[in-house]
């Protein structure tokens, strides 16, 4: 009931999403994907791809059913050229009403331009290891929170929705392993602060279940033992991606961060793959009787759409599995 009302009533975004988390917190077979290819996977890829392209991309991916896309990323082009398209591609696409369509914000200076191009969600991030977030965004873990807490009491008098993003919660690339306490205060500052979800991402995708278990522990307590303010967001560099799903499962996580076809990757890990693919994460939680009220036969076309766009193999092995399927049946 709660779906179909959802569907065919336009509701304001706020509302829309609480009705969402509701459901999330309501039925525990329902599970949450949030597409992150054309952000995260996309600013990644050496290849920059036309407007007109990442247009269709995120067009193609709204008539999934999935329910969040992450389109862009207001951040200067001098540092991320991918993005150096954000407004256009923000104010091009084809918005619909039970679709959620936020971008990632680092600072003020990107939550204007956010705010000219009526932008009505974002993402702000922080990372548990200071080596990480002095090479990544140039400043310490405190300096980093003084500048997100900024960015979301400005977002929250313009009726923006804030969501976070902690990166590193397992491991850093430069300092090994990083501490869950340091996880724990960041998530616990971003929830005082009004963000409705916090996104936990391996960053560098050395997670296992049981460090990732650890992470979960901690973040249990911050959260008035609430595991519905969190998603994870798993890379797949040493193919634990699926595996620590599963552990966030088992404690309650109803909310998990994916690309197509595996897109993107970390710049600041030496060999960091991309982020699980949407088409196996699809596949794993439909093969475990839960519902997500996406098409994986539609997510796996896109897949093979954006990877000949550009010009890699696509890293799903549910996608490279059903199109040698459908190739072979061709024949």
């Amino acid at each position: 009931m709660i779906e179909l009302f959802s569907r065919h009533v336009i509701l304001p975004s706020n509302i829309r999403n609480c009705v969402w988390n509701y459901t999330i917190r309501q039925f525990s077979d329902f599970v949450k994907v949030v597409e992150v290819g054309p952000r995260d996977g996309l600013q990644n890829e050496k290849k920059i791809l036309p407007t007109k392209v990442k247009v269709n991309f995120i067009n193609k991916l709204s008539a999934t059913g999935l329910r969040s896309i992450e389109v862009t990323s207001f951040v200067s082009p001098k540092w991320i050229p991918q993005m150096a398209d954000n407004q256009q591609v923000f104010q091009q696409i084809e918005k619909r009403s039970d679709v959620s369509y936020p971008v990632l914000v680092p600072n003020l200076k990107g939550l204007e331009s956010a705010i000219a191009t009526d932008v009505k969600e974002i993402a702000v991030f922080g990372a548990a290891s200071e080596t990480f977030s002095k090479t990544n965004i140039n400043c310490s873990i405190e300096e980093s929170i003084r500048n997100f807490k900024v960015v979301v009491e400005e977002a929250r008098k313009h009726g923006i929705r804030t969501r976070g993003y902690i990166s590193c919660i397992v491991g850093c690339p430069y300092e090994g392993e990083t501490k869950p306490a340091t996880t724990a205060h960041l998530a616990s500052i971003m929830l005082d602060l009004g963000c409705y979800e916090i996104s936990l991402g391996d960053t560098i995708g050395v997670g296992s279940p049981r460090k990732i278990k650890r992470v979960l522990n901690e973040l249990f307590h911050v959260s008035s033992n609430d595991m519905s303010y969190y998603a994870l967001h798993c890379h797949d560099t040493y193919g634990q991606a699926l595996m620590n799903i599963y552990m966030g499962l088992e404690n309650d996580i109803r909310v998990f961060d994916s690309s197509v076809a595996g897109l993107g990757g970390c710049p600041y890990a030496a060999g960091a793959s991309g982020n699980v693919a949407t088409e196996d994460l699809l596949y794993f939680l439909e093969g475990e009787g839960l519902e997500t009220g996406v098409d994986l036969c539609k997510i796996v076309e896109i897949g093979d759409y954006i990877s000949k766009e550009l010009n890699r193999t696509n890293q799903s092995k549910t996608a490279v599995a059903i199109l040698a399927k459908k190739n072979y049946q061709k024949c």
